[in-house]
């Protein structure tokens, strides 16, 4: 299908897929030096990944699995289960990614509010739950007897007392509606040609993002892609540079696209070959400083601000 002249869209041709397709990693053996691992792509189950990892070797989970929702993934059908049933699909795997995690690794999963009602128990009894984040999510339909789902939760949980946690990198630049002086001074603002903004810390409320479309050369067909500014938060704030980043549900691979552009190594599974090829044409795009859009400078941005 021809695309509009504006669709930034990435997609694979089949050129594309013969030559990618000798990029796919198969797993290491038992034997494996970590640095066998990684900043692999594996087209290969990402529960199974958690199992073989080489034990205490990630210092962040992040984990995106299908949301408790009936949804094609590529021709592949994810049923919507009861609560309880979705619970114990995430009890084969979740507590198992504890052997694989470093004693002061953090971890964060994704999910809608219904799957939040299986994700919550199943993590505080594994976990240490820290927090849960709601994003505003722009995109979708209205209905009729319901409220418009417009949200989705993001579960933070770490394996100890001692975690990463780098509140000074992931500071967001706010405009400030009714800027206060001191002796004629801005008082924690700066006066900027565009106005005047001020640096504020993250809360677990997040209605900056921009779910990827169409026009956005981050954009994949991939149906439940996430932003890259959204992970780009997770990775600063609960990582250091140098630091290994899993995600086992890598999609069109936005995590492994941001962990090369911010300096970490990320080790990548997921099932459908035709996302992690998608996955690795990305990060052949992609470079180490490569921006991420809505962060600049250190900070990141109000959505639509200068």
């Amino acid at each position: 299908m021809k695309r509009a002249p504006r669709n930034r869209t990435l997609s694979l041709t089949d050129a594309d897929r013969a030559t990618l397709a000798a990029h796919l990693q198969p797993l290491p053996g038992p034997e494996a030096a970590p640095a066998a691992w990684l900043d692999r792509v594996f087209h290969h189950d990402g529960p199974d990944l958690l199992r073989r990892l080489p034990p205490g070797s990630v210092d962040l989970l992040l984990a995106d699995p299908p949301y408790n929702l009936s949804k094609h993934f590529n021709g592949t059908l994810f049923r919507r289960r009861p609560v309880e049933a979705y619970g114990q699909w995430l009890e084969t795997w979740l507590p198992q990614a504890r052997e694989c995690l470093k004693p002061e690794a953090s971890l964060y999963v994704c999910s809608d509010w219904f799957g939040s009602l299986s994700v919550a128990p199943v993590l505080a009894r594994h976990y240490r739950v820290r927090n849960r984040i709601t994003w505003e999510r722009e995109k979708g339909r209205s209905a009729a007897a319901n409220w418009k789902n417009a949200s989705e939760d993001i579960w933070f949980a770490t394996v100890g007392p001692r975690y990463t946690f780098q509140a000074e990198a992931v500071k967001t630049r706010r405009r400030v509606i009714a800027p206060y002086r001191v002796n004629g001074q801005p008082k924690d603002w700066t006066e900027e040609k565009e106005g005047a903004f001020r640096l504020t810390g993250a809360s677990n409320l997040w209605a900056d993002l921009t779910v990827p479309f169409w026009s956005m050369p981050e954009n994949t067909d991939h149906p439940t892609q996430k932003p890259e500014k959204m992970i780009a938060r997770l990775i600063l704030a609960s990582t250091r540079p140098g630091d290994v980043v899993c995600d086992p549900f890598l999609g069109s691979g936005t995590t492994a696209v941001v962990c090369k552009k911010l300096g970490r190594h990320f080790i990548g599974a997921e099932t459908e070959r035709e996302y992690a090829l998608l996955a690795l044409k990305r990060l052949a795009q992609a470079a180490p400083g490569d921006p991420i859009q809505g962060y600049r400078d250190g900070a990141f941005r109000e959505r639509n601000a200068p």
